[in-house]
């Protein structure tokens, strides 16, 4: 597979690529190209003093979803190489066919999200409760995270159930996903935390946890509770975006 035929691949599956191509430096190097997936150093070598940068950029391209040019310092001279990025919109997967999963739904369509729905619960996971999912995914939540989460995922556990919120939790923790909540009470939350020491979760994992998922706004209602768990998934998505931005240097100028 050439580099064309595989970035449409991963356009056509809607996953996230980078193309990074020398536009300007040694003729040698003019043309030559790298794809960078998340997770992986992807495809091309150019020169070992232009490999690493470029992938390392390319990265944080992908995360904050930027597109550009840069001027690198090689042995063989100054090169300048353009880095487009395909990001496809970010994923939320909601575990749990509640009341706040529905709520949660809407809102995230509205911001432009794709959603999926996981539960193994046919009768609370149905069309007709959840017409706006993209995707509707009758599964136990630890037998399908592993394949459908990027690092442009957030995971909102929702079911209130152990034998569902644990494998989801424990999953999206040792996932790329950037976030990764659940819905309890502060007592509720604690005794999960204890349920998933046992299982031998680190400390570090478990302090990616948001629980109790959603900002502190006072949400009562399915609907308020909703809008404040979206909220905290959109704040930390601008965080993580800040963080990126600021380890990218300036453009090259045009």
């Amino acid at each position: 597979m050439n580099w064309f035929e595989r970035v449409r691949e991963a356009i056509r599956k809607e996953e996230p690529i980078a193309l990074a191509t020398v536009i300007r430096g040694p003729e040698a190097w003019l043309g030559a190209k790298w794809i960078i997936e998340p997770g992986s150093d992807g495809w091309g070598n150019v020169h070992p003093e232009l490999d690493r940068p470029v992938r390392e950029l390319a990265h944080r391209y992908l995360t904050i979803g930027h597109s550009g040019t840069v001027l690198l310092p090689t042995p063989e001279g100054e090169v300048e190489v353009y880095i487009e990025t395909y990001v496809p919109a970010p994923l939320l997967i909601i575990v749990g066919g509640t009341h706040i999963g529905i709520a949660l739904t809407s809102i995230a369509k509205i911001l432009g999200w794709r959603v999926y729905l996981v539960d193994p619960r046919r009768t609370f996971a149905t069309p007709e409760r959840f017409p706006h999912v993209d995707r509707l995914i009758h599964a136990w939540p630890d037998e399908v995270l592993s394949d459908l989460i990027t690092p442009q995922t957030a995971v909102a556990v929702l079911t209130h159930d152990p034998k569902l919120d644990d494998p989801a939790v424990m999953a999206a923790l040792q996932s790329p996903a950037f976030y990764v909540g659940a819905l309890g009470s502060r007592k509720t939350s604690a005794r999960r935390l204890e349920r998933l020491r046992r299982k031998g979760i680190p400390e570090e994992a478990l302090a990616r946890l948001h629980a109790p998922i959603g900002l502190a706004i006072g949400a009562r209602t399915p609907e308020e509770i909703a809008l404040s768990i979206m909220a905290e998934i959109v704040a930390e998505q601008s965080r993580r975006r800040q963080a990126a931005r600021a380890a990218v240097p300036e453009e090259a100028p045009s």
